[in-house]
């Protein structure tokens, strides 16, 4: 019987994963109206990651009024200035500016932004765009489990504070880890495929007048951006600095009143409260805008596949420990290649951490290893699907970023796997010094 289970809960993700957006959540709902009232599995709400919906919902309205207030154009101006200033050195300095806006903001869709501009400084520099784009990528994804506000980092800092291991403690391992790691899967972008006058599709595609370059673009910036701007990444900081006074390694507020979680949520309402009070945008805007529609989607995903999965996990915990228990206690890394795949499938960094993790820290996984294995929940770039990846192809008119007729060998794939692989190994040499 938990073979069929099994199967049912795999066949749904895969029907969601192939519907794509949303539609992993949809199925993730009708996946567990198959388990409890086809095969009578029991199944509660209490399975729902309700903390982690409702921070997704604060931030990303937070971000939304950001972004109607012009704040978000604003950073992609500074971005474009910083990148234009070193175009011989794009490969590694794209990366940068991809993780750091995925850091600040929490959603790796920030990307969609800059990959325009990260392809024409390539270009015009004569740099083959799909090393720096593909690098690029890969960094706003791994971001997300090093960003202090971002759904997968909350959570998970929740599963792990009956274990010990805070808030500060986990983004400390993981914000240096996951950097240093972007810059390792930089240098072997770097020399990934052949060089731009080289390449036979490239060619093709300027003999034919496809390729096209472009001058850099002003943006036209409201005088609101600055203000807003400010806000959220004031409410950013005071976000880090509470959870600090509040956790126990630092303890200066004992017994707060206002949890760290309950913080974010209204700290970060209070922010789009702020910006939209003092740089008097149309509220009515906020909902309508791109970041406000995908972090809703991301809600519904986390929600149908979380779901799903506790279901099925807390249904067999027992008999999960009993098989999983042995394996992962002599063989540690394992959790990164289980993680791994299912965010392959799973497209999410959040959903993937909210479905696995509790699994994982239940049978008795190390809290070290589960925080080790951590990035390895951001394999979103192994099939050539995920938005953010099907947008930097479209905008290399090169062709040089290209997805091969075997699906996997794109561009993505090897700086992604290195950046992946040293983050993890990174977490467990330097995750061993803070976590006991």
């Amino acid at each position: 019987m938990v073979a069929i289970e099994l199967a049912v809960v795999l066949l749904f993700i895969y029907f969601g994963a192939r519907i794509g957006g949303i539609g992993i959540g949809l199925a993730g709902g009708a996946g567990v109206v198959a388990l409890s009232l086809i095969l009578g599995v029991p199944t509660s709400q209490s399975y729902i990651p309700v903390d982690v919906i409702l921070i997704i919902m604060s931030v990303i309205t937070a971000i939304a009024a950001m972004q109607v207030a012009g704040g978000m154009d604003w950073l992609v101006q500074l971005a474009e200035n910083f990148l234009r200033k070193h175009p011989e050195r794009i490969t590694f300095y794209a990366p940068i500016v991809t993780f750091l806006m995925t850091l600040l903001a929490g959603t790796g869709h920030t990307a969609f932004s800059t990959l325009p501009v990260i392809a024409e400084v390539a270009k015009g520099q004569g740099i083959r765009p799909s090393r720096p784009l593909s690098i690029s990528v890969v960094a706003s994804q791994i971001a997300i489990t090093a960003s202090p506000i971002s759904a997968a980092v909350v959570a998970f800092a929740a599963m792990l504070a009956p274990m010990g291991v805070d808030y500060l403690t986990l983004l400390a391992v993981c914000i240096p880890t996951t950097f240093i790691a972007c810059m390792a899967g930089a240098f072997v972008a770097n020399f990934m495929g052949k060089d731009l006058q080289d390449d036979e599709v490239y060619q093709q595609r300027l003999a034919k007048g496809l390729v096209k370059l472009t001058d850099a673009q002003q943006r036209v910036i409201p005088a609101t951006a600055k203000t807003a701007t400010y806000i959220f990444l004031a409410a950013i900081a005071f976000v880090v600095c509470y959870a600090a006074a509040i956790s126990g390694s630092v303890g200066l507020i004992k017994d707060p009143t206002l949890g760290r979680n309950e913080a974010i949520m209204t700290i970060m309402l209070t922010a789009a409260a702020a910006i939209t009070l003092f740089t008097k945008i149309d509220a009515s805007k906020i909902p309508s805008a791109a970041t406000f529609r995908s972090g809703m989607t991301a809600c519904v995903c986390v929600l149908g596949v979380a779901w799903l999965g506790s279901t099925f996990v807390n249904a067999h915990v027992n008999d999960i420990k009993e098989v999983a228990g042995e394996l992962l206690e002599g063989h540690p890394w394992m959790l990164a290649l289980v993680l791994f795949f299912a965010s392959m499938l799973l497209y999410s960094q959040g959903a993937t951490t909210v479905a696995l993790m509790p699994a994982a820290l239940a049978i008795g996984v190390a809290p070290l290893t589960a925080v080790a294995s951590f990035a390895a929940v951001s394999a979103l770039f192994v099939l050539p699907t995920y938005p953010t990846l099907l947008a930097a192809v479209e905008m290399d008119d090169t062709g040089s970023t290209r997805i091969g007729q075997y699906v996997f060998n794109h561009p993505f794939f090897i700086p992604g796997v290195v950046t992946i692989s040293t983050a993890v190994a990174l977490g467990f040499a330097f995750g061993g010094l803070l976590i006991h």
